[in-house]
């Protein structure tokens, strides 16, 4: 069965994070995805739900939370906004400009511009920053990751593990250690996370892209597919430059 229900009391996305591992725990719940820019859950369920003992579950982690009026996913999909916005991405979106300013900077002032060296030097503050803003909230950062990524749904540890491999994948790239085995490894898991953002994306379901963490609001869409789609074609590109 599959229903969206209306929550009140989610502040911010780690709110929405924290209300998603609650349900989550609901053992006649098979897959549950909160959304804070629509304030609802979208919960599919072995049996029918009652509401009161959903809410029950979320007053456990805090009383503010509640369970409002159920409806449908379809409803709630046509009600939801449709228009796409450049301003939602604004965070993404100065975060990696100062990336590519920094990275181009350190290429100038070298005296010549060498690809493969700028493209490690993205890497490394690629990940170094997104992990960062991972770390921030851990705990949410895993349950959110949860709801797309296809080895988190697997493993939940993956989620709580994803960051720390950003940050040592950083510092890699920074002192370009083992640059095939480097490489190798971030399009592997780069490529593992794209696999879940496509199917989210082409599925259209409303849900939060993780990659700042719970910091910011982003919505998953096309722009997170390119985002990971350019740090797998950098790896892949360097992983031939080595065996070249």
């Amino acid at each position: 069965m599959n229903a969206v229900y209306k929550i009140s009391g989610m502040n911010c996305q780690s709110c929405a994070a924290k209300v998603q591992q609650a349900l989550s725990t609901i053992p006649e719940i098979e897959t549950v995805t909160v959304d804070k820019s629509t304030d609802s859950a979208t919960i599919t369920s072995k049996t029918k739900l009652h509401t009161d003992d959903l809410r029950s579950t979320l007053k456990t982690i805090d009383t503010k939370y509640d369970i409002l009026t159920p409806t449908t996913a379809k409803t709630l999909t046509q009600n939801s906004g449709k228009s796409f916005s450049w301003i939602k991405y604004k965070p993404l979106l100065v975060i990696l400009f100062y990336i590519l300013l920094i990275t181009l900077a350190i290429q100038y002032l070298s005296g010549q511009f060498i690809m493969t060296t700028w493209m490690r030097h993205f890497m490394a503050a690629f990940f170094l920053t997104f992990s960062f803003f991972k770390l921030l909230d851990l705990k949410g950062f895993a349950a959110s990751y949860l709801s797309y990524d296809i080895l988190a749904m697997k493993w939940k540890t993956w989620g709580y593990i994803y960051p720390f491999v950003e940050l040592v994948l950083g510092m890699a790239y920074l002192i370009d250690l083992l640059p095939i085995w480097t490489n190798t490894f971030a399009f592997i898991i780069m490529s593992l996370s794209l696999i879940g953002v496509v199917l989210s994306v082409t599925n259209k379901r409303e849900i939060q892209c993780a990659c700042l963490g719970t910091v910011f609001d982003l919505p998953m869409s096309t722009v997170t597919i390119i985002e990971d789609s350019l740090m797998i074609l950098m790896s892949g590109s360097m992983i031939l430059h080595h065996l070249g």
